[in-house]
């Protein structure tokens, strides 16, 4: 199945589909969004902060791992139909290890008999090797929220990664990429590439590259855009089993619907657009990307028919000398556990077993930097905001302790399953042996002169 090259001429519009929210997110997504219409695009975003430290573990044990591996076998299933309707996908689904992605890709690509498929690969965001040479030259990645210096972590480090934009990856497009793996790129560069490569704007046309960066930021969380996760009037969302990621229909001139498939569930109006803009965001007139400061106030959106929200009226601001550098390093142990009780007197019962657990952690002398009890079904949301309530039916006692003391830490997993048999009564759901410790990872925000890092755009083709 060989894939013809077609000759570029600017469009009057493209259509960009959300094609994943998140590594872990529905799976059946994407499939719908190249099968239930058409779409020029799919952004499929699989990063978080804490993901890339993951990643960065897993590429530890095995040098072909730090990728989302969940990717390729989504690939195996919609390559052939992206081909023959002609979609590009952009991704920063390659994590710590985009040349390992971009391998299995291609390796996908042949054995589903496909040749001619380009895949663009974008490096050069995963500093973790060039951080001590980096602070020789006076870049010291001070953490960017408390100014603290980053030789207290250093020795603890896990990942350090830059916040690439959208340019890396018009550069893959204009080498005729059919798909483009990213590592740590910015969720609304993934959107706004394909506009900036389709409708050539200028580098420093903040207006329009502000429009792009806002849908992107629309539709980086996929259904959360188009009725997911609605605090609004919530029972109002059809068909969520079957919800339909968002579109954004991008134009030339720096308009974007946001939209999503016919005959699918979900909705898309101004209330589960305004929610999804107002998400994540700290300054609304200084939205700080890589590409361009886009100001959130100048939004104007307008409902123009069903499930169709237009944008419009965005301004920019040129962008910053500085990229932005996610950073995690070890920060010490945790350990959760839970006890199920029941009616009657339940959360007296889990009360009381909170007593009884942290008067024998006091005796064994067990100290922790955070000791933390829930009861769910009464107060794990709200916690002392939580209206009392009299006769629960049952109550799940969730008690977590925090230390750099890995032997503390174990020592508490230890202390659970006694409460069955020597605390109150009517006591269930323990299942699967003592918790365990489990590394705790932080997070670490720096800074670091653009002129300090450079990317690299690799073609590679089956």
């Amino acid at each position: 199945m060989p894939i013809e090259t077609v000759s570029k001429n600017m469009k009057d519009r493209i259509r960009i589909a959300s094609g994943q929210g998140f590594w872990g997110d529905l799976l059946t997504a994407p499939i719908d969004q190249v099968t239930k219409g058409p779409i020029d695009y799919m952004m499929m975003d699989y990063l978080a902060e804490v993901t890339m430290s993951i990643m960065q573990k897993q590429k530890r044990k095995d040098p072909k791992l730090g990728y989302a591996k969940d990717l390729i076998q989504l690939l195996e299933q919609i390559l052939p139909i992206c081909v023959d309707r002609n979609i590009k996908i952009i991704t920063n689904g390659g994590g710590v290890n985009p040349m390992a992605c971009s391998e299995a890709i291609l390796e996908a690509s042949k054995s589903l008999g496909i040749r001619g498929l380009k895949v663009g690969v974008v490096l050069g965001d995963d500093i973790l090797d060039r951080v001590d040479e980096l602070a020789g030259r006076g870049i010291e990645l001070k953490n960017m929220e408390t100014g603290e210096r980053l030789d207290s972590i250093r020795s603890r480090l896990q990942s350090a990664n830059v916040y690439f934009g959208a340019f890396p990856i018009v550069e893959a497009l204009r080498g005729g990429a059919h798909i483009v793996v990213t590592g740590r790129t910015t969720d609304t560069g993934l959107t706004l590439a394909p506009m900036i490569y389709e409708f050539n704007w200028s580098a420093t046309d903040w207006d329009k590259l502000a429009a792009g960066t806002v849908a992107g930021h629309i539709l980086e969380c996929g259904g959360q855009a188009s009725g997911g996760n609605f605090s609004g009037d919530w029972r109002s969302i059809p068909d969520l089993a079957h919800i339909g990621f968002p579109i954004a229909e991008a134009y030339p001139n720096g308009e974007i619907v946001i939209t999503k498939h016919e005959n699918t569930g979900g909705a898309v109006t101004l209330q589960t657009v305004k929610e999804q803009l107002l998400y994540e965001i700290g300054n609304p007139k200084e939205y700080i990307t890589p590409d361009c400061v886009a100001d959130f106030t100048t939004i104007r959106l307008e409902q123009t028919g069903k499930d169709r929200v237009r944008m419009y009226g965005v301004k920019g601001k040129p962008a910053t000398e500085y990229y932005k550098v996610s950073m995690s390093y070890l920060d010490g142990y945790t350990s959760f556990g839970t006890l199920t009780y029941s009616w009657p007197d339940a959360l007296e019962k889990a009360q009381k077993a909170d007593e009884i657990l942290r008067t024998r952690i006091r005796d064994l002398g067990l100290e922790f930097d955070e000791m933390r009890t829930e009861f769910l079904g009464y107060n794990s949301c709200h916690g002392p905001l939580s209206p009392k309530v009299e006769n629960l039916n049952e109550v799940v006692l969730r008690v977590g302790v925090r230390s750099h003391d890995y032997a503390a830490v174990e020592r508490f997993g230890k202390e659970l399953a006694p409460l069955i048999l020597t605390g109150p009564p009517s006591v269930t759901g323990f299942a699967g042996g003592r918790p365990k410790p489990s590394e705790v990872i932080s997070y670490w925000p720096a800074l670091i002169p653009k002129s300090a890092v450079t990317t690299q755009v690799l073609i590679q083709e089956v």
